[in-house]
């Protein structure tokens, strides 16, 4: 019976779940060096290794999300700039 029990539990790979795997020192090293390519602010650095204490993977998703978030905020910014310098030339 418990071995049906297992086969069961096994055989359906939908069911699934991700399991959180802490930081290994060389994904800490990746992190570290992605981290510091970009001009960000202490807490952000900080929040993402203490994330990658817990769960590696999330840790890089958290950049990403900053930094993507981040490059939109920009863009809108300079956007805005670009559009009141062309109406401060009209006038």
């Amino acid at each position: 019976m418990s071995k049906a029990l297992i086969q069961d539990i096994f055989s359906n790979p939908e069911e699934w779940e991700e399991t959180a795997l802490p930081a290994t020192d060389k994904d800490l090293l990746v992190l570290t060096e992605r981290l510091l390519e970009f001009e960000i602010p202490t807490q952000v650095f900080f929040q993402a290794i203490a994330i990658a204490a817990y769960d590696s993977a999330s840790a890089f998703r958290y950049f990403d999300n900053y930094l993507a978030t981040t490059k939109k905020k920009n863009k809108i910014r300079n956007l805005l700039l670009s559009r009141s310098r062309k109406n401060f030339e009209n006038n």
